[in-house]
C-alpha cells in the first residue's frame, strides 16, 4: 500500500502551484489530484486561486492528500506546502513564491538555471531546490509547460503511479485533441526524466520564515498613509509586465526596421519607444529607438504585424530583457 512520505498536524501532505494564467496551472493541479486519488488510492482535493481570469495574471492551485479514513474538511489556501511548483521564475519578482516552506520541502521551478543560481533569486535559506526546463522542453515538442511540470512534479511525488498519469493524460485529450495526446505524453516523460536536484541545509543560527498570507493587501485601516494616499496606483507605467511573458519574446533588428509603426499600432501595452529625429533631407520623423520590455508581455503581435521582419519571436533568455531594454522617458514618473 503507498503511504505519503510526510503529513501535516490535520493529515494532509500538501502542494501549492505557483504560476500565471495561460500556462495550465489549474488543470495540472485537477490532473495531479485525480491521479492521487483514481490511481493511488488517497483521499485529495483541487482547487484554485486567482484574480482576473486573463493570461499573464497571477494563478495558484491548491491540492492536499490524505488517507482515505482522514476527511478533507479544509479548503483553505494552502499555506504550508511540502511541495511547491513554480510554473514562471519571474514570479519571484512580485509574489514570495516560497511562503510558507518547511525546512525539507522541495521547491519545483520552471528554468533554465542550475539550482545554486535558483537558490540566490528566490532567496531560500533551505530545503530542496529542483529544476526542469519546463518551457523549453514544451518548445521542442509543440505542447504545453504544465505537461512537463506535471513530469517533473511526479518525479518528485514518489506515492503518485507514473503509469497511470499517462492513462489520465490520453483519457483527457484523445476525444477532443487527439493530435496532442502524443506531444504531451512525450512532454511530461521528458519533464519526469529530466529534472535535478539539489538539497540545502538551512544555515546554522537560522530559522525558516514564517508564511505570509498572500490574499491580505498590505494597506488597511490601520495602516494606510494619512489621508488614505494611493502609493501603489494601477496604472501600468509603474508595473513590470515581464512575469506576463510565456517564453518567447520579439527580438528587434534595428537595420531592417522602415519605421512604420505597424508594430506600435498592433501592441496593447504601447512597448515601442520613439525619438522625434530629421530624416536625410532633414525633415522631422518618428524613428524607433526600441523596445521597454518592462512592459512587454509577450503577445507577438507586433511581430506577426512587422511588414520587414524587424521583429522576429525567439526565446527569451535569461537577461535579454533588462540589456535590450529601450526606457520609456517617463520624466514625470522617474522623479
Amino acid at each position: 500500500m503507498t503511504v505519503l512520505p510526510k503529513q501535516n498536524e490535520l493529515g494532509f501532505f500538501e502542494i501549492r502551484l505557483e504560476s500565471i494564467g495561460g500556462l495550465g496551472a489549474n488543470l495540472a493541479g485537477k490532473m495531479l489530484a485525480e491521479a492521487g486519488v483514481v490511481g493511488s488510492g488517497f483521499n485529495g482535493v483541487s482547487f484554485s486561486s486567482y484574480g482576473s481570469e486573463k493570461k499573464g495574471s497571477p494563478v495558484k492551485a491548491h491540492i492536499r492528500f490524505c488517507d482515505m479514513d482522514t476527511n478533507i474538511r479544509d479548503t483553505t489556501p494552502v499555506e504550508r506546502p511540502h511541495i511547491v511548483g513554480i510554473f514562471h521564475e519571474n514570479l519571484s519578482k512580485t509574489v514570495n513564491v516560497i511562503s510558507g516552506i518547511y525546512e525539507d520541502s522541495v521547491v519545483l521551478v520552471n528554468s533554465s538555471k542550475n539550482t545554486e543560481q535558483l537558490r540566490e533569486k528566490m532567496k531560500l535559506l533551505g530545503g530542496t531546490i529542483a529544476v526542469v526546463d519546463a518551457t523549453g522542453i514544451a518548445l521542442e515538442e509543440k505542447n504545453r509547460v504544465n505537461m512537463a511540470m506535471l513530469g517533473g512534479l511526479f518525479r518528485l511525488c514518489s506515492f503518485l503511479d507514473y503509469e497511470h498519469m499517462k492513462v489520465i493524460i490520453r483519457k483527457s485529450l484523445e476525444k477532443k485533441y487527439p493530435q496532442a495526446v502524443e506531444p504531451a505524453l512525450r512532454t511530461f516523460e521528458r519533464g519526469y526524466n529530466e529534472v535535478q536536484s539539489q538539497t540545502f541545509a538551512v544555515p546554522e543560527g537560522m530559522t525558516m520564515p514564517s508564511p505570509t498570507r498572500w490574499d491580505i493587501p498590505a494597506l488597511g485601516y490601520a495602516t494606510q498613509p494619512m489621508g488614505g494616499t494611493i502609493v501603489n496606483p494601477g496604472n501600468s507605467v509603474l508595473k513590470d509586465l515581464s512575469i506576463s511573458r510565456e517564453g518567447m519574446m520579439p527580438h528587434f533588428d534595428e537595420e531592417k526596421c522602415i519605421h512604420c509603426a505597424a508594430c506600435d499600432t498592433a501592441c496593447p501595452d504601447f512597448c515601442f519607444v520613439w525619438e522625434e529625429q530629421p530624416d536625410k533631407k532633414g525633415r522631422l520623423q518618428m524613428f524607433l529607438q526600441g523596445i521597454d520590455y518592462q512592459y512587454c508581455k509577450g503577445c507577438l503581435k507586433c511581430v506577426v504585424a512587422c511588414p520587414t521582419e524587424a521583429l522576429q519571436s525567439a526565446r527569451e533568455t535569461d537577461g535579454y530583457g533588462e540589456a535590450n531594454r529601450v526606457p520609456h522617458r517617463f520624466q514625470w514618473a522617474n522623479g
